[in-house]
């Protein structure tokens, strides 16, 4: 999609990569670079504001689960010998054939491979992590390599839903609802600071039905979407069930979920 696409609730645009140097690492503080079509003032509301884990959560990733990469490897080394007369049969014959390596190969693989498995986790860690940089004209968010952007004018309001940050439009539809470990005040000094509406609490959290089949009052054909939405989330589909939920805002349907159950709310462009 290009920079005049329009926005579609769940789905938007890749920016372009340049756009986000700088500002990864994440932290709560002003940019002085700013954006394209920010300000390049340091301090004050005309200057983007990125939430994010910051540099001591990166710390935490590529050092500490290296670290218990470490150790845990260790520990195999210390109880390789006990573990050959334990019940389970696959762990006896791992922690068997393990003692009968030769030293100091053997400690020296464990600890490296506990390493290489911690350095793994904290890639997947910082590539899943969400960074939110809220300017005056436009709020971006980044998770798993994508860069999601909103113009202001197409906010009407912006809160907290549990763990969730929640963009809603014009017409109550949700522009994002991405799951998020950050500082619920820090993201709400952002906002408010950038002069963005944010809501102690979901103003449509009456509204939500939980789905069944059949339920009354839905749009034509949401039910059918529903229904595959609802088997796309028992067997782990996460993409079907985006694309599902994509579609479902077509009709004027906002869905959420809790474990595998779904609920469901109309918007302003709901036909009647």
């Amino acid at each position: 999609m290009t920079g005049r696409d329009p926005v579609r609730p769940g789905g938007f645009r890749r920016s372009d990569r340049s756009g986000w140097r700088g500002w990864l690492g994440g932290s709560s503080r002003p940019e002085r670079s700013g954006w394209p079509g920010g300000s390049n003032r340091s301090g004050g509301p005309g200057v983007p504001t990125v939430v994010g884990g910051g540099g001591g959560e990166l710390a935490v990733f590529w050092a500490g689960f290296p670290l218990l990469g470490a150790g845990a490897g260790w520990l195999l080394t210390a109880f390789a010998p006990w573990l050959v007369d334990v019940p389970w049969r696959p762990l006896r014959r791992l922690a068997r054939w393990y003692t009968e390596l030769p030293e100091p190969p053997a400690t020296v693989g464990a600890l490296t491979l506990g390493v290489l498995a911690g350095l793994a986790l904290a890639g997947v860690a910082s590539w899943e992590r969400l960074v939110v940089r809220v300017g005056a004209d436009r709020v971006a968010l980044r998770r798993n390599g994508r860069t999601r952007e909103l113009p202001r004018a197409t906010v009407r309001a912006v809160h907290l839903d549990g763990r969730q940050l929640v963009l809603l439009g014009p017409d109550d539809e949700e522009l994002v609802r991405e799951k998020s470990d950050l500082s619920g005040r820090r993201l709400r000094t952002a906002f408010r600071t950038h002069g963005y509406p944010w809501v102690a609490e979901d103003p449509h959290r009456t509204d939500w039905r939980r789905w069944v089949p059949g339920l009354p009052g839905l749009p034509a054909g949401a039910d059918a979407l529903l229904r595959a939405r609802q088997d796309a989330l028992k067997r782990r589909r996460r993409d079907d069930a985006l694309d599902l939920r994509r579609e479902l805002a077509g009709i004027g349907l906002v869905v959420r979920d809790e474990a595998d159950r779904q609920y469901v709310r109309r918007t302003g462009t709901a036909p009647d």
